[in-house]
């Protein structure tokens, strides 16, 4: 009998229910809701906020937390070590504070659509500044009831377990290995034939109708998810009613496909939770790291592979028509894994990528412990991207302006997409090695043998264990950045 667990299981789904309709009002606001709407919808999602806050922090939580006996099993003892970790971070922060960046990260979120739009910085800068700043006092905050760095306790909100002082290595590490990769990819890729680009257009009727069914063909079934249009694509909803959105172009047609992929990489996470722990916390995905390297590993390691893209080749001739050379795997091979520098992170190539991630986990490190002015940020900007790229911005929207995470209060979340990158390439040799005929399958099409080895290894196992400790059940190591340059170097130097 443990009636003090059973009470926090029962106010954790409520909790859970209560950040299901906020991401429900997260997904509309971006696909769906009417531009008059953004001022409401910040107030709603404030108060949710608010509302979440407040049952998290409610005295009975603490005193439960205290009474409740530790369960013998497993999946119960981490639950409700994750319950505890997750009340201390709420009664770390005040409710008016919580309400009030939730307001805030609201409003700059939508003053910087229309900044980025103008390519004007000074127009956003006030509203981040009173971002960064409220942001700041809760990273504080949180930072001295957990025992943390400021930033750090920023990045433990996205990835428990991984803190800047095991971040910064292994990008200069990275750093390091992009100096002599990157030119030396980039020699070789010269010696090879241009790729040819399909010409269009491309109906985009027929480029929706190709990615649901590409999408399906992954695993996704959607009795449980939807696909729509946004501005930006992304995987949103709840576990059981899963919202991904793309883009389309009738130029192009890659940018829409190859962004469902990703998109459906991180639904399949979703969907493969197990069901048993819905709505616990023990039951949620293992982090945002974790996340992208389930993203990564469809899209990158598996579906821009040699084996997949001979698969999907025809299905793209026999959707769009035109001359079949534009569709030889080789030539999609040119096109989609070619390294090339350039400004905008969502459309950089899986080995110059890293660069831009490192180059915001530097700035917003600065930017939280106030080494670094809001007002100086497109400077800084332009010479880190220098620096890691040799490269120097034209503008603010293909510089500091590009991404949503600041001007929407998302600090610390940054370093995930490459330690998710790096978990991917581990994770795909490990299943590789497991999984003898993975290759053959995906030449045909087919994700079985990849999904159903992520279900047992990766989805199934929720919150149980840590990054470090999943990667280490999974693939008999912990995070080992060696995997991605071997695969970085096997795809693009032919070595």
């Amino acid at each position: 009998m443990n009636p003090a667990y059973d009470r926090l299981t029962t106010r954790f789904a409520r909790i859970a229910t209560i950040g299901e309709c906020a991401s429900m009002l997260g997904w509309d606001a971006a696909a769906m809701m009417p531009p008059g709407g953004g001022a409401a919808r910040g107030d709603q999602l404030a108060v949710l906020a608010g509302i979440a806050h407040a049952q998290l922090t409610a005295p009975e939580m603490g005193d439960d937390l205290a009474a409740a006996v530790t369960p013998d099993d497993p999946w119960q003892v981490a639950n409700l070590s994750l319950m505890r970790h997750a009340y201390t971070r709420a009664t770390s922060l005040p409710s008016d504070l919580v309400e009030a960046q939730a307001r805030v990260n609201s409003t700059c979120e939508k003053i910087w659509r229309t900044a980025r739009a103008a390519s004007d910085f000074a127009a956003v800068a006030p509203q981040l500044t009173e971002v960064i700043r409220l942001t700041r006092e809760a990273a504080a905050a949180l930072g001295q009831v957990l025992g943390m760095a400021p930033y750090d306790a920023l990045m433990d909100g996205y990835q428990r377990g991984i803190a800047s002082a095991d971040v910064a290595p292994i990008f200069a590490d990275y750093e390091r290995f992009l100096t002599h990769a990157l030119p030396e990819a980039e020699e070789r890729q010269a010696r090879q034939p241009a790729p040819i680009r399909p010409t269009g257009p491309f109906p985009i009727v027929a480029q929706e109708a190709l990615c649901r069914s590409i999408s399906e063909r992954l695993g996704l079934g959607f009795e449980h998810a939807r696909l729509d249009r946004s501005a930006h694509p992304f995987s949103g909803g709840t576990r059981t009613d899963v919202r991904i959105t793309t883009r389309y172009r009738e130029e192009d047609f890659a940018q829409a496909v190859l962004a469902v992929i990703h998109e459906t990489g991180h639904a399949l996470y979703e969907r493969g939770l197990p069901d048993a722990w819905g709505r616990q916390p023990v039951g949620e995905a293992a982090g945002m790291a974790a996340h992208e390297s389930q993203s990564l590993i469809v899209e990158m390691q598996a579906c821009r592979s040699d084996e997949f893209l001979t698969w999907l080749a025809p299905v793209l001739h026999a959707t769009f028509g035109g001359d079949a050379e534009f569709y030889d795997p080789a030539n999609l091979a040119r096109l989609w894994r070619r390294v090339e520098r350039g400004f905008i992170r969502v459309d950089a190539d899986e080995m110059t990528y890293p660069a831009h991630v490192i180059l915001r986990f530097r700035l917003e490190q600065a930017l939280i412990s106030g080494d670094l002015a809001v007002n100086d940020l497109p400077g800084a900007w332009n010479d880190g991207f220098k620096a890691l790229l040799g490269l120097t911005p034209p503008d603010d929207a293909r510089g500091c302006l590009q991404d949503i995470h600041w001007y929407d209060g998302a600090f610390g979340y940054f370093p995930s997409y490459t330690l998710g990158a790096m978990a991917a390439a581990q994770l795909m040799a490990a299943a590789r090695d497991a999984e003898p005929g993975l290759d053959q399958a995906l030449g045909q099409g087919n994700t079985g043998p990849l999904l159903g080895w992520l279900r047992r290894n990766v989805h199934g196992q929720g919150s149980l264990l840590g990054f470090n400790d999943l990667l280490q059940k999974a693939t008999g190591r912990e995070l080992d950045p060696a995997c991605f340059q071997a695969h970085l170097t096997a795809r693009y130097l032919g070595g």
